[in-house]
């Protein structure tokens, strides 16, 4: 009970996107799925042990790239992480029905996952992007069929 109450603080404390310049990793167990390593939640990583947010806190990786996509896309919806949550979930339950396709298919083939697994490893990539993390906009007005066939033919995500 305690780690989902953590969180309280944290919605809080929150800024707006374009004010956050760097998101710290925190340990809460709660709210991560099981296998994946990290969530941005209002400005701050979410990781499910000290190992992983040690790991966030210590250098730019792939996996805190793809975390600052995600803060991005959050500035490119109106610099609002309500609004970026609620654009996320929306997606999410869009994409449900093709769970009986594909495991994980709410989540691998949300638009702002889609463009964070994509450019994760392009560490300049929010350098070079002057109007914040966009592209999820471009894979968003595609059908989830188009969405599933891309993912097939190589925006490897994990999931």
């Amino acid at each position: 009970m305690w780690m989902m109450l953590q969180v309280i603080p944290i919605m809080w404390r929150a800024v707006r996107p374009s004010r956050v310049a760097d998101m710290p990793a925190v340990v809460n167990t709660f709210w991560l799925r099981k296998g994946y390593e990290g969530l941005t939640f209002f400005g701050q990583i979410l990781t499910p042990s000290q190992e992983e947010a040690d790991r966030f806190n210590s250098g730019y990786s792939p996996l805190k790239n793809h975390e600052m996509i995600h803060l991005r896309q959050a500035q490119s919806t109106g610099d609002s992480w309500i609004r970026f949550y609620l654009l996320y979930i929306w997606y999410w339950f869009k994409a449900l029905p093709m769970n009986r396709k594909m495991r994980n298919a709410a989540y691998l083939l949300n638009p702002f996952e889609m463009e964070a697994y994509a450019r994760m490893h392009d560490m300049h990539y929010l350098d070079r992007r002057e109007g914040g993390a966009q592209e999820w906009r471009r894979y968003a007005k595609m059908s989830l069929k188009e969405r599933l066939s891309l993912y097939r033919k190589g925006i490897k995500v994990k999931g």
